[in-house]
Formats: structure tokens, sequence, C-alpha cells
């Protein structure tokens, strides 16, 4: 099974592409591709912007990854109780090429944040609107205190509960 895995934020030490990569880890014999967004950059987006550039190939080959895998792992990260800028963008660049991004792949959403919201605004949000966009949701899951539950030595998260709520996750993934 490849599943395609990614922090939904442009920073370079993620807290979200950290959860991503360990959440996509715990799925036995997967195939995992991490991506980094900042290796799909582009121009904010506006009608004049696609007008100049038409489809941009950072856009296409973003699609491409999620056509290519079985199934996905998203984590995202909260910027004021909303996506992050970098995601947004792409996935709105992303959606004029396919508005159904995701293509009915199986998806489990993660968020995680250091704080005791875990990011539940922008999963809340990601679960509100995934169905107008192709995601087959199987899970989500919000997890807090992201330095308190994540030993950075081990990449793995420590704290027992928050891994059973990963493991039956990303178990879905693997059941269809």
């Amino acid at each position: 099974m490849k599943i395609l895995a990614f922090g939904a934020s442009s920073s370079r030490n993620s807290i979200n592409k950290k959860m991503a990569a360990f959440a996509a880890s715990l799925i036995d014999g997967a195939q995992v591709d991490l991506i980094d967004l900042n290796d799909f950059e582009l121009p904010l987006y506006s009608q004049d912007k696609e007008a100049e550039l038409g489809q941009p190939h950072a856009a296409a080959e973003f699609l491409r990854k999620i056509q290519s895998a079985d199934g996905l792992v998203v984590s995202f990260a909260e910027h004021n109780g909303s996506y992050t800028a970098a995601y947004k963008n792409l996935f709105d660049w992303a959606s004029r090429i396919e508005q159904k991004v995701f293509q009915n792949k199986p998806a489990v959403f993660l968020s995680t944040s250091p704080g005791a919201g875990g990011a539940a605004s922008v999963l809340s949000a990601a679960k509100g609107s995934a169905k107008f966009f192709g995601v087959d949701l199987r899970d989500a899951v919000s997890v807090p205190k992201f330095y308190e539950v994540f030993d950075e030595a081990t990449q793995k998260v420590s704290d027992p509960s928050i891994l059973e709520q990963l493991k039956l996750a990303v178990a879905k993934l693997a059941a269809h």
C-alpha cells in the first residue's frame, strides 16, 4: 500500500509533518511518500495569476502525488484558527486543475499543536469540507500538547492513549 503523507505547513521543522510521518509509519508494510510543502511553492493564487501562468507544474505535481497514492495521511497545522497560507495556496491552485483535489482517496486527517487545543479548529474545517474535495475520510484525530506526547529523540508518540487513537485511525486506511 502506497501512502502519501504530509504536514499542511511550510515550517521546516513542522510538528505536523512529524505527526503525519509517524502515523503513516504505523501502517504495516506501507510504502510512505512523505512530502514537504516547501517543494510545491507557488505564487499567491488569484484569477489574474492563473490567467498569466495557467496550471503551474507544482500544483499538477501535487495532484499527481495524490493520484499515485492508495491512501493519504494529512496533518493540519493551524494558523489563527485556520489553514496555513502555504497549504491553502497550494490547495487553491490544485483545485483549479481538479476540484476533487483528493481524488476520492481514503484519508486520515490529523492535527497537532503545542497547546491543549491540538489544532482542533482547522481539523474541524478540513473534516467539514472533505466531501466537497473528494476525500474518503476514514478518521480524524486531534493531538494536543505535541511536545508532551511526542518523543523527539525517537520520533514517536510516547503517550499510550494518543498512540492507540492513531493506530486505530490508520488501520482504517488499510481496511479499504
